[in-house]
Formats: C-alpha cells, sequence, structure tokens
C-alpha cells in the first residue's frame, strides 16, 4: 500500500475568522495553528501545506490566566554584543496586540520554510474589522478558549 501525498492542485483554502476577544491566548493559539497546518483535513501531510487561511480579530482583548501576562518575560536582540532587550507580555501586547499574537501562534508552526509558509496565511487585527470581507471568510468557534 502507498503512502498517500495530496497534490497542489487538490488542496483546497477556506477562510476562517477567530474572533480572540476574553479567549484565552494559549488554547486558542494551539487552535489556529493547527488550522493554519492542516491538521484538521483527512488529506494532511506534514512536508506540504495543506492548511487554512485565518483572520484573528480583537487581538487587543486576548487574555492570559494567572497573572503570566506580567510573568513572561519577551525577550529581543539587535545582534551586537550587549544588544539583548526584554519586556514583559504584558507591556508588549499594550504596544503592539497583533505581533503578540502572531509571536504566540508562530511558536506553535514548525521551523523552517514551511512553518514561514505556514505564517503567511495568518491575518491578525487588533480592533473588529477586516479586509478581507470578499473572500467570504467563515466564523470558526473555539468553545474550550473562553474565559470561564
Amino acid at each position: 500500500m502507498a503512502t498517500y501525498t495530496p497534490k497542489a492542485s487538490e488542496i483546497t483554502r477556506d477562510w476562517h475568522v477567530v474572533d480572540a476577544e476574553n479567549m484565552v491566548l494559549g488554547r486558542m493559539a494551539t487552535e489556529v495553528a493547527r488550522l493554519l497546518r492542516g491538521k484538521h483535513k483527512p488529506i494532511f501531510a506534514q512536508h506540504i501545506d495543506t492548511g487554512d487561511h485565518v483572520i484573528i480579530i480583537n487581538a487587543d482583548k486576548v487574555i492570559m490566566t494567572s497573572d503570566k501576562a506580567n510573568r513572561q518575560m519577551i525577550y529581543t536582540h539587535s545582534g551586537y554584543p550587549g544588544g539583548i532587550k526584554s519586556e514583559s507580555f504584558a507591556h508588549f501586547h499594550a504596544r503592539k496586540p497583533a505581533d503578540a499574537v502572531r509571536r504566540s501562534i508562530r511558536g506553535m508552526l514548525p521551523k523552517g520554510p514551511l512553518g514561514r509558509q505556514q505564517l503567511t496565511k495568518l491575518k491578525v487585527y487588533a480592533g473588529p474589522n477586516h479586509p478581507h470581507g470578499s473572500q467570504s471568510p467563515k466564523t470558526f468557534e473555539i468553545a474550550g478558549a473562553k474565559r470561564r
């Protein structure tokens, strides 16, 4: 029995909208990474990008539980000696909410060219509006990510 590998012509990509208001960041990010990779499809293959497009709105209203936003640090490095900078996730989220959510999802995707290709299908917006209405995206509910 030969292993099935999907062809590029067989891959259909849907558009999903996720409203991140009052959602726990980690639980939402795992489901979004699953959609971006295509693991919800029967034609999933690890080495091929079979995932869907995902639009996240209200990224500024995402939450983290048990004061993790103040405890977790975000590090960036300029590449020069002594060029490391750090700030708390709460401060980074207040400054750039879309980048904070995108960074969390990026860490759950594969590293390398495949992960970078899958990340291009992610669109994150801080507010409730997005310019992708012509793609007629479907709402994607993540029941387990809502704040309890």
